[in-house]
């Protein structure tokens, strides 16, 4: 095995680890410098809360899962890699490991997302269609979600215009969802890329869908919204693209069909009404150099060579007086910081992430920390 491949390996077996999401992947290496030294370093920092430790899967696992992926023409990307698309490593929690089958290159372009319900009218499927299609006519690539109704008709229209489009699927790569869409994959896989954080074998379920999501928003531009009811999926997309600081557009629809009232809701709430091509022209930013560092992390959770490593007393005390200040509610980070003034941000961040590796707190996006409900007045 090369370097290059030990270390993705262990970065993979750190991002596979339970427990570990996107924002404590991005402390730990912060913290360890190395995915080698954060594995070895996950035993000690389960019991220092007196949590049964987590193991990480073995690297035998993890290279069947490379392998597999390399069988089927997929490749991994990590946020530390040059090929890591742009605009989702301007996000606070960007996804740890990224599968991609297809042409990476893809996840790089000026995108947009077009996004809608599955059981959308016919109306609503030809409007993302002809959006799609002027979308890639304009050199501009189409994301969606590869679900039936307006996402397949936005795939379908942008692989008949010049084959710019990106799937974010909520499964393993090799398992296509819906089964009938299996052709629609390959087709994407070929002309454009289909990309998800599911590690090869997994069946989508219910609480995939929101990781899915975040790729789509994350990956684009802007997001239009096609047709959307309440509660939809596709307004989960919308709002993770606010608070990406992205654009967000919706098509109008009847108020008399409820299928529309989520998208509706969305130009109420200061969405761009979208009818035709000239209206998301006029709002799309010009590309992921328009938000220049303002969606980065947050310097709280960085650590920085000169102030590592913390004393384990320090860090023991600072986890007593952050769980007495937090609750099920978010809180952010800064605040906290700033609140409990503490004479070493390194044994706070420390604390913290020896908390949320214990199972006492949470990372959530936008820099904040809950504590998991379970754990409040304990």
């Amino acid at each position: 095995m090369t370097k290059a491949t030990a270390d993705l390996v262990d970065r993979l077996r750190l991002a596979r680890t339970e427990g570990v999401g996107p924002v404590t992947y991005r402390s730990l290496l912060d913290r360890y410098r190395t995915p080698a030294a954060a594995l070895d370093a996950l035993p000690g920092l389960a019991r220092a809360v007196g949590r049964p430790d987590k193991p990480a899967p073995s690297a035998t696992m993890v290279e069947d899962e490379i392998a597999g992926t390399e069988r089927l023409g997929g490749r991994f990307l990590m946020p530390h890699m040059p090929a890591y698309p742009p605009l989702l490593a301007l996000l606070p929690d960007p996804p740890p490991a990224l599968a991609v089958l297809g042409d990476v290159t893809r996840l790089s372009d000026r995108s947009v997302a077009v996004v809608g319900g599955r059981n959308a009218s016919l109306n609503a499927q030809r409007i993302a269609a002809d959006l799609s299609a002027a979308l890639v006519q304009e050199g501009i690539t189409v994301v969606s979600g590869m679900a039936r109704g307006i996402d397949a008709a936005a795939h379908e229209a942008a692989l008949a215009a010049a084959g710019r489009t990106v799937a974010a699927v909520a499964g393993g790569l090799d398992r296509p969802y819906p089964p009938q869409h299996a052709g629609l994959q390959a087709r994407i896989a070929v002309a454009g890329a289909v990309v998800t954080e599911a590690p090869l074998g997994t069946e989508p379920q219910a609480r995939h869908f929101p990781r899915r999501n975040r790729i789509i928003a994350g990956l684009a531009l802007g997001v239009v919204v096609a047709e959307a009811a309440q509660h939809s999926g596709s307004l989960i997309t919308a709002r993770l693209a606010l608070e990406a600081g992205r654009e967000v557009f919706a098509v109008p629809g009847s108020p008399l069909d409820p299928r529309c009232q989520g998208s509706n809701d969305l130009i109420r709430q200061g969405a761009q009404l979208t009818e035709r091509i000239g209206d998301i022209l006029a709002h799309l930013p010009p590309g992921p150099d328009h938000f220049g560092a303002t969606l980065r992390p947050s310097a709280s959770l960085k650590h920085t060579a000169e102030q590592l490593p913390a004393r384990a007393d320090e860090v023991s005390e600072i986890r007593a007086s952050v769980l007495q200040l937090l609750s099920p509610a978010p809180t952010s980070v800064d605040d906290l910081l700033r609140h409990c003034q503490f004479t070493s941000q390194a044994a706070f961040l420390a604390a913290l992430l020896d908390l949320e590796l214990g199972g006492v707190i949470e990372s959530l996006p936008g820099n904040r920390v809950a504590l998991i409900a379970q754990q409040q007045g304990g």
